[in-house]
């Protein structure tokens, strides 16, 4: 599968007459490579040529985890006294015929990209790779597909743990901990994001952190969350009651929903991006909470938890088979509560299958 990516990506750059690319997202390395690496403050590269073997660049200490990883093409590392945009453009400089390089200009940096154009003066840096790098990815084969739902399969279970963890007292963070202690104990190596817990009006805020906020009864837990699994991402939301809720709870539960489960059953392939999100938008408007609803209807995701494409207001991308995407309407009532609910799945001639089977009516705790 990867020599195929590498394969696709040569005959790109024959195409558009580069002289190779020079790719430096980690996600993008690992995408195309199967070597796993968040170099934080360091370099990490992937070098392509139209023809000639690529190769890995990134530290010394990571040289051995290249190889190892299955990589069947040079790796080369720096240290860290040294200058890394230097030696990268020594290597290149002995396989490239010729100056032109595409680079992910969504991912280098300005800094990054002086020191890069410094250490090489006679290339050029003209060709953005990243729309290419997004179309490969758009459309899983049937091989990242299955990865994927082993991975729904394990946030199912982390969900399931992070239900019976509720009681009273217990904290947003406690109960995040604990999850993922267990999941790890067992095999799972690493959550695709940080575990999202956030009881009551605490939920109201989408994007807040896990906190040490304590649960009280009558209240809901919001539960967003993933797995790395096989190298591919989950991201599953559910929203569940922790006792007897309000009515103004249970009904922005019933909308949000029938919100969702609207935009799952009825995405089509042919239909774009912006006819998905309308339907689930729609019924939230509909039911009075159309401005509490603040964010896309989903996002792109596959070996790491954010992709290409959104699924978003004005979008005219179209719907095709293999794509994989999260479906996440939420309502979000200021110091009442939040709900969201999210399934991610992959779509078919047969419409959009969720890698996760957790129930989505309304469960009580």
């Amino acid at each position: 599968m990867t020599n195929q990516k590498l394969t696709t990506l040569t005959h790109w750059l024959t195409e558009q007459q580069l002289s190779g690319a020079i790719l430096t997202n980690f996600h993008t390395v690992a995408y195309l490579s199967g070597f796993t690496s968040d170099p934080i403050e360091r370099v990490l590269a992937l070098v392509v040529f139209p023809d000639h073997a690529p190769f890995l660049f990134g530290p010394a200490l990571e040289v051995n985890s290249m190889q190892a990883s299955g990589w069947p093409y040079p790796a080369y590392g720096y240290d860290d006294q040294e200058n890394p945009w230097a030696k990268l453009a020594q290597h290149i400089k002995k396989d490239a015929h010729g100056t032109a390089f595409a680079i992910e200009a969504d991912n280098l940096t300005m800094a990054r990209y002086q020191a890069l154009q410094s250490a090489f003066p006679e290339a050029t840096f003209n060709a953005d790779i990243t729309d290419k790098i997004n179309t490969m990815r758009l459309i899983k084969t049937s091989d990242e597909i299955q990865h994927m739902l082993a991975a729904g399969r394990d946030a199912d279970r982390a969900l399931a743990i992070g239900f019976d963890a509720l009681a009273t007292g217990v904290t947003e963070l406690g109960v995040a901990a604990q999850l993922e202690y267990e999941l790890k104990r067992t095999g799972v190596p690493a959550m695709s994001f940080d575990t999202l817990v956030q009881f009551g009006a605490h939920a109201a805020d989408p994007h807040g952190a896990t906190s040490s906020r304590q649960l009280n009864p009558g209240e809901m837990a919001l539960f967003d969350l993933g797995t790395m699994t096989e190298g591919y991402a989950s991201d599953a939301t559910r929203t569940v009651a922790f006792g007897k809720i309000s009515d103004k709870a249970q009904d922005i539960y019933a909308v949000t929903l029938e919100a969702q489960l609207a935009a799952q059953s009825q995405a089509k392939i042919g239909m774009t991006a912006g006819e998905l999100d309308a339907i689930a938008r729609n019924i939230i408007t509909k039911a009075g909470y159309g401005d509490y609803f603040v964010h896309r209807l989903g996002h792109g995701l596959g070996a790491s938890v954010h992709e290409f494409p959104s699924i978003m207001a004005g979008s005219d991308l179209v719907l095709q088979a293999g794509m994989v995407f999260s479906i996440e309407p939420g309502i979000y009532l200021p110091d009442v509560a939040g709900v969201r609910i999210e399934d991610s799945g992959y779509m078919t001639t047969d419409g959009f299958i969720p890698f996760t089977q957790t129930p989505k009516t309304l469960q009580q705790f």
